[in-house]
């Protein structure tokens, strides 16, 4: 029998170029999985079936999202990374590429994922980067945004900002890590917890920016949370400013860069600010 070895990976993606993370059955939208899929196959000679840490829907980027697949096709790293990118379309791209054991999982062993959203608080649109940065015309107090995202830290029943068709069993989650920053007219939200719900982050969103308008109070945070009723909640913030920059998992892993990173526009503000 031919040994199987285990690979991770590091995908950067724009989500603008998918139909989201996840392969689909009966429809021909390009997809992220599906693409990955493709042209590690064509690689490794045989198919090969991926996993990822976190699935993001449509229109979510990814800047350090992380698979696992088995082979037993033999190749250097180099020329897997090269073979794949070569046949992967625009908009996605492997990082990285290496030997984990069989005990890693991408999804189950994963103990937190982060998330940054990125909001342009600007009076205009932008033309570049459309698809890459939610615009917010009106101002935005990114300080009253950070004191109401704190309410959130803890385990909590998320209901509140969960989408009617998640698939999760439950909606108790730990948020370890919650903070607003601006830097010019860009607004960050960075979110670090052991697991999200189907637009968790986006509902998330759609509360604050009402905060952060002034038109709420500081307190509707922990209001609408305390209420576990999706519709007392705000709007879903559109897509196009999220990206999945992060995960962590056991130190025996330690070997996988996956520490949060990105979008790289913003990447020396973020390395300068710590």
């Amino acid at each position: 029998m031919t040994d199987v070895q285990r690979y991770a990976a590091i995908v950067e993606y724009n989500g603008a170029c998918f139909h989201g993370w996840q392969k689909q059955k009966h429809h021909n939208e390009p997809t992220v999985q599906a693409a990955l899929e493709k042209a590690l196959s064509m690689v490794a000679n045989h198919p090969v079936d991926i996993v990822c840490a976190g699935r993001t829907d449509a229109g979510v980027h990814g800047t350090r999202q992380v698979i696992h697949f088995d082979t037993t096709a033999k190749r250097p790293e180099y020329n897997w990374l090269m073979g794949v990118n070569t046949n992967l379309p625009d908009g996605v791209a492997l990082q990285w590429l290496g030997p984990v054991s069989g005990e890693f999982h991408a999804r189950f062993k994963a103990q937190a994922r982060r998330y940054r959203y990125i909001i342009n608080n600007m009076p205009f649109k932008q033309a570049l980067q459309h698809d890459q940065m939610t615009w917010w015309r009106y101002p935005l107090d990114a300080e009253k945004m950070h004191e109401a995202a704190q309410a959130l830290i803890g385990q909590h029943d998320f209901s509140a900002f969960r989408a009617k068709d998640c698939q999760a069993k439950s909606p108790v989650k730990t948020m370890h890590h919650i903070q607003v920053k601006r830097w010019g007219n860009i607004v960050m939200l960075e979110l670090e917890a052991s697991a999200f719900l189907y637009h968790m982050v986006r509902n998330i969103v759609g509360v604050l920016l009402p905060i952060g308008e002034g038109h709420k109070p500081v307190e509707w945070m922990s209001e609408v949370l305390a209420t576990r009723d999706r519709k007392q909640a705000g709007i879903t913030a559109p897509g196009e400013g999220l990206y999945f920059v992060g995960v962590k998992y056991p130190e025996e892993f330690s070997t996988i860069p996956c520490q949060p990173y990105g979008p790289a526009l913003l990447e020396p503000v973020l390395s300068a600010n710590g």
